[in-house]
């Protein structure tokens, strides 16, 4: 593989905003957030990859289920959150807010985004999405048999290679491609893959330099908040979510900078 190197910056996940979002982080080496649209078949994968290991609850404040499980892989244990079933991480729903802030906040070790094979182009939105705000990410390219019975042809390689993330073609009806999924997560976890995601590069100079000069007053209030330019990129599209939580405080509050892990401004 060419995207070898040594772990150096691993684990990435921030535990104590995990922890404000009710994770329990004890005994726990890597954190995986697994996403995609409804109807992707997402919780098989889940529960392929969990098994028994698994308890479900609300997130905190919210009436939405939260779903996670644990299991061992290298005599590694990993915890997966199953988050909601999104189109998008523009919080326009509750459940959008759920799995962007996870993502965003959380820093998760890896991003397992799952879609439905038979309908790529429609779930590549939310592929494209996740990774303007993570470098970790393994695609599942799931329902991969329904797509053979549409005579529908995906080169996954090709598609690995314009993404910059893994992606692995799966069934998980029939448990196909779950060893190789494991694989690829804990390769993408533990930092012996190295991914180099899609950016959209289309952003004019005139926009890039606003969001340049917010991104600094945002740092300049929240030195070391995760993703700081994918926030001030929320505030210029009028986001009212990001707006409120930096009106009120709440921006600095709920998504501190981990006390224990290392953090780096996106």
């Amino acid at each position: 593989m060419s995207n070898i190197q040594n772990c150096e910056t691993c684990p990435i996940h921030n535990v104590d905003n995990l922890t404000k979002l009710g994770i329990n982080m004890e005994g726990i080496d890597y954190v995986i957030a697994l996403t995609g649209n409804p109807n992707t078949g997402k919780s098989t994968v889940f529960n392929n990859l969990t098994g028994l290991r698994q308890h479900t609850g609300n997130w905190p404040g919210k009436t939405v289920t939260r779903a996670e499980g644990a299991y061992r892989y290298n005599n590694t244990k990993y915890k997966v959150v199953d988050l909601p079933g999104t189109y998008s991480l523009l919080s326009t729903s509750t459940d959008e807010e759920i799995a962007r802030d996870f993502i965003l906040f959380g820093k998760p070790d890896v991003t397992v985004i799952v879609v439905d094979a038979t309908r790529l182009e429609r779930n590549l939105n939310l592929v494209l999405q996740v990774l303007e705000i993570t470098e970790r990410a393994v695609l599942c390219l799931n329902l991969i048999d329904e797509a053979e019975r549409h005579n529908i042809e995906i080169d996954h390689r090709t598609l690995s290679r314009e993404l910059g993330i893994p992606v692995v073609p799966a069934a998980a009806r029939q448990k196909q491609g779950m060893d190789e999924l494991l694989k690829m997560i804990h390769e993408v976890a533990s930092g012996k893959y190295v991914c180099k995601p899609y950016r959209m590069k289309t952003i004019s100079k005139k926009v890039s330099k606003a969001v340049e000069n917010v991104m600094q007053k945002i740092l300049s209030e929240y030195p070391s908040l995760p993703n700081a330019r994918w926030v001030a990129m929320r505030l210029l599209e009028g986001d009212q979510s990001i707006i409120d939580a930096v009106k009120t405080g709440e921006l600095g509050k709920i998504y501190s900078v981990s006390k224990t892990q290392p953090q780096h401004v996106a």
